[in-house]
């Protein structure tokens, strides 16, 4: 079979080869036939080797790259048929062994495309409990693209609350960071949660494209430096419930300024970068007590979480926005354009 590698050291770098199909499965394993692969921010973070800030997490190893799949099991191991049948149609957790509740350490070492070799593969064997059944009106590449855009979207809504509980009503505002996967996919969700939309992007036809889905306002950052008092203004003075803050070091800071009291900071990315201006130095604990916000950081979700969502996306009937599909052969060419910042939405790897 054949699989991607990297050395995690540049996308210009991934190596196509020859692998040996996976055999011989364990108690509790399945072998997976992988359809489509999605990629995420992650994933290019990994293959340049600028995925460092988790102590638990070693770089420079070679790893096959990615962590979002869907495929079909064609194999059982004993002890597996309590959870999968062969002919399930499948979709990976990020991190295997985050079944329930908040994450821990332990559980980063099971993450998917590092420190695990991940999917970008055309078979891989998985432990049945790290895989989710996917409703049958997805096709391969939609489903490819929710186990981190739709998981990580919908925590960042409903990370305190319960399970079958949504964050609901058109009183909330959820500001949404740029027109990545993540964002995209949060609007489709609050959407279809009733949640008034509020979501920025540098490219005014970025954000035609979002108020196609729905979107009830939309901001250009670019054109619009002081994006936080707008709003401010939109929310009636009382800013965003719930904030997917996407951007990091050129975005936080005003994040904090436009949240409501009491509101929810959702980190979740820093495509702006990781470390701040030296002119922008308000200690975190200021910069919550002026609203008295809650600053959370979104690793994903469990997979009882996942499986939510997918109930959630079965009932409202959601299908993933994906920008682009590339090839098998063609995966370094499809990370390179994740990388450049073009797309809108997912971008889909057919491996099958």
């Amino acid at each position: 079979m054949k699989q991607w590698v990297t050395n995690q050291d540049g996308l210009d770098k991934l190596r196509l080869v020859d692998a040996p199909e996976p055999s011989g499965l364990k108690e509790g394993e399945v072998l997976v036939k992988i359809h489509s692969v999605s990629l995420n921010f992650r994933d290019t973070e990994v293959c340049m080797g600028e995925y460092d800030h988790h102590k638990t997490i070693d770089t420079g190893s070679e790893v096959v790259p990615t962590s979002d799949c869907c495929g079909v099991v064609v194999k059982l191991g004993p002890g597996a048929s309590d959870l999968l049948k062969e002919g399930d149609r499948v979709a990976s957790t990020f991190c295997q062994t985050h079944l329930t509740g908040q994450i821990v350490e332990k559980d980063m070492a099971s993450g998917m495309g590092l420190p695990l070799n991940g999917c970008l593969t055309q078979y891989r064997v998985f432990p049945a409990y790290g895989l989710v059944k996917v409703p049958d009106y997805l096709t391969y590449d939609q489903a490819a693209c929710l186990p981190v855009a739709a998981v990580t979207a919908w925590m960042g809504i409903n990370s305190f609350q319960p399970i079958g509980q949504p964050l609901r009503g058109k009183d909330k505002f959820v500001l949404l960071q740029g027109t990545g996967g993540v964002a995209v996919t949060g609007l489709q969700i609050a959407k279809a949660l009733g949640l008034t939309t509020i979501i920025t992007s540098s490219s005014d036809k970025k954000l035609e494209l979002a108020k196609g889905l729905g979107a009830d306002y939309t901001i250009n950052y670019k054109n619009t430096p002081d994006w936080d008092e707008v709003v401010l203004n939109l929310t009636g003075g009382r800013g965003a419930d719930v904030i997917l803050e996407c951007g990091g070091a050129q975005t936080l800071a005003k994040s904090f300024r436009c949240v409501a009291f009491g509101g929810l900071i959702s980190a979740i990315g820093y495509v702006s970068g990781k470390e701040d201006a030296v002119s922008n130095r308000i200690n975190a604990n200021l910069l919550a007590l002026c609203r008295n916000v809650t600053f959370k950081g979104i690793i994903n979700g469990p997979k009882d979480r996942f499986e939510e969502v997918l109930r959630f996306y079965e009932s409202e009937r959601i299908e993933p926005v994906i920008d682009r599909t590339f090839e098998f052969e063609e995966a370094d060419k499809a990370l390179q354009y994740l990388f450049s910042g073009g797309h809108f939405g997912k971008i889909v790897v057919k491996v099958q």
